[in-house]
């Protein structure tokens, strides 16, 4: 597939003509180019021209000036886009970022300081030559997009020293785009991995979640545990390796973690992170049993590994919450109270998140996605949902209120006390939720309360 104008949304190339028609060279650069090329929906458009970001800001009233690194934000229309100066990058000393860049006015230095050929492709024109815009591609992108083979501009050594986490974002972008890394540029990252402690969690976890929306994870994790980087990224996943299950002949649970992953629905990035987790704290509790109380160990260590790549509190507390029930069971002996029992165990809010989870870890263990009845379950479960059952105290029909006002209970331990076991009794036998009845059971289990 050839760039022609008709490629461009219109946006875009409305960003495109007013820098031209100010005089200055502009092209669309990087990954939109490339997923373009590969028949696939861009994500983001990125815009380069050799205007300095003062003219920039003058060309477009309104745009945000965002670091010091030449990029300017501006909206055109309904989207906003990242306009950034042509430049090249010097003194990269943390392996992270470069302490100095220094703009300049061709087009070619600014794409050989990027990353990977795929994405070191621009399409655009001076502004003198604006009739023939045209693809440019000084280091054969094109024909690497062609062998879908990821390849390091340049040195590749130069290119991972710059930027540690390119190494990251070529495994995800192996399974993003189902490439293969190109030799030399695999070697690199083996012996480059242990760069990767320098990066903050935050840029660690951003390629994470792209990674794991990708259509097979296991891919990109693959990659990474094969070059050492995950040894880096988290000691307790990679300690998965060679660890012995009983579930597919051949198969360690590494495996299985990774087959669960890939099962686990790509449009939910909370799922898909706990199958990454939940029997991290199996090689922890090899020897007890083995792995008994894995789900309770590996809760711990997942929050602690979420929590040092920063990521957001209500996502940690989730997978978290998945990752110790992930090893519920179920019984059809089970009457209506246990199925509610069960609910208010899990929470309402995470059941379908666990019945996914669940389906993925059995279709990792070589099992149907409904094994040990989920589906069954599931429907008990709905059916409870449905009939509007009594699972937590918001629920009852009295509360802490009238019972500091009718029987006098004091407020503290001993409410709450009373109120769970109100709550208890109602998720038995919901007939008991009327005013009358809770009272004179929560007169009784005061008086029992007295009695200790």
């Amino acid at each position: 597939m050839d760039i022609t104008a008709e490629s461009i949304p219109g946006s875009v190339l409305a960003l495109l003509e007013r820098l031209w028609s100010h005089g200055q060279a502009a092209y669309v650069v990087g990954g939109s180019l490339r997923d373009v090329l590969l028949g696939r929906e861009p994500a983001d458009w990125d815009l380069a021209t050799d205007a300095l970001p003062d003219r920039v800001l003058a060309i477009f009233p309104g745009s945000v000036y965002e670091n010091r690194f030449g990029t300017v934000a501006v909206r055109e229309g309904d989207d906003e886009h990242e306009i950034t100066t042509f430049r090249t990058d010097h003194d990269y000393a943390d392996f992270r970022r470069p302490h100095r860049v220094e703009f300049g006015d061709r087009l070619e230095d600014d794409l050989a300081r990027r990353d990977f050929t795929v994405n070191a492709l621009a399409w655009g024109a001076r502004a003198t030559e604006r009739p023939r815009a045209a693809l440019v591609d000084p280091f054969s992108g094109q024909q690497d997009l062609e062998r879908r083979l990821l390849r390091a501009v340049g040195d590749p050594s130069k290119r991972f020293e710059e930027d540690a986490l390119r190494m990251v974002r070529a495994v995800r972008l192996a399974a993003a785009l189902d490439f293969e890394i190109e030799p030399a540029t695999l070697a690199a990252i083996r012996e480059h991995a242990p760069l990767v402690r320098h990066l903050s969690g935050e840029r660690i976890a951003a390629e994470l979640q792209k990674l794991l929306a990708a259509d097979q994870p296991s891919i990109g994790f693959r990659l990474a545990a094969e070059t050492g980087m995950l040894e880096v990224i988290s000691s307790d996943l990679a300690a998965q390796r060679g660890v012995a299950q009983n579930k597919i002949d051949g198969e360690d649970l590494w495996d299985h973690t990774l087959r669960s992953v890939d099962a686990a629905p790509a449009s939910r990035p909370v799922v898909r992170l706990a199958a990454l987790l939940h029997d991290i704290g199996k090689p922890a509790t090899l020897e007890d049993g083995p792995f008994r109380g894995h789900e309770v160990v590996g809760a711990e260590i997942a929050a602690a590994l979420l929590e040092r790549l920063r990521m957001p509190k209500a996502s940690t507390d989730r997978v978290v919450h998945l990752v110790r029930q992930h090893m519920f069971t179920y019984d059809p002996d089970w009457g209506d109270a246990g199925i509610r029992r069960f609910i208010k165990r899990v929470g309402r809010a995470s059941l379908d998140d666990l019945f996914a989870l669940r389906a993925a870890d059995s279709v990792g263990s070589g099992l149907p996605a409904d094994a040990g009845r989920l589906d069954e379950l599931r429907r008990r479960v709905h059916d409870q949902l449905a009939a509007a059952a009594v699972l937590d105290r918001s629920g009852l029909a009295i509360d802490g209120t009238d019972l500091m006002a009718e029987l006098g209970v004091p407020q503290g331990p001993t409410l709450g006390r009373i109120l769970d076991r109100l709550l208890e009794r109602v998720i038995a036998d919901p007939a008991l939720n009327d005013r009358a009845s809770l009272m004179l059971i929560a007169e009784a289990m005061l008086a029992d309360e007295g009695d200790r």
